[in-house]
């Protein structure tokens, strides 16, 4: 096998695993912004107990998308590190209104679902872009 294969295989394999981490990325934040939105709509002590494991959520996911920079394009990675930072603003939120009560908690609460709703629109973003210099590099060859 030439070195040039070997090369592109492994860049094919390095884009596969990308792909599928910018995918699974996205699943797991409409996961998180479910589980907020569901959240929201309940009321009394139930709602805290859902709360609590959403912060350690979205930080796993934005340390899962920094993860897959390294090897991304300038437009998959500024999309990329804007989902992370909403993430983790969403997680500052989410841990923010666990520590608050009544008004306060509920204006915490649909900031941290307005910022998951962001930071998954950031994510398709990221996935498109990385889809459209896939499609840009196929039709170079």
């Amino acid at each position: 096998m030439s070195t040039n294969s070997e090369a592109e295989l492994k860049i094919a394999a390095t884009d596969a695993r990308v792909k599928d981490a910018l995918d699974h990325a996205r699943t797991t934040a409409q996961e998180l912004y479910q589980a907020l939105t569901d959240s929201a709509a309940l009321r009394g002590g139930s709602i805290r107990a859902d709360l609590e494991t959403l912060p350690m959520k979205a930080k796993a996911i934005a340390a899962s998308l920094k993860v897959s920079l390294g090897v991304q394009s300038v437009e998959v990675k500024k999309s990329v590190e804007e989902a992370s930072a909403y993430l983790e603003a969403s997680g500052a939120r989410i841990a923010e209104a666990l520590r608050s009560s009544g008004q306060a908690a509920e204006i915490s609460i649909q900031q941290a679902i307005i910022d998951a709703r962001t930071s998954v629109e950031k994510i398709s973003e990221a996935v498109a872009a990385k889809r459209a210099s896939v499609c840009g590099s196929n039709e170079k060859k």
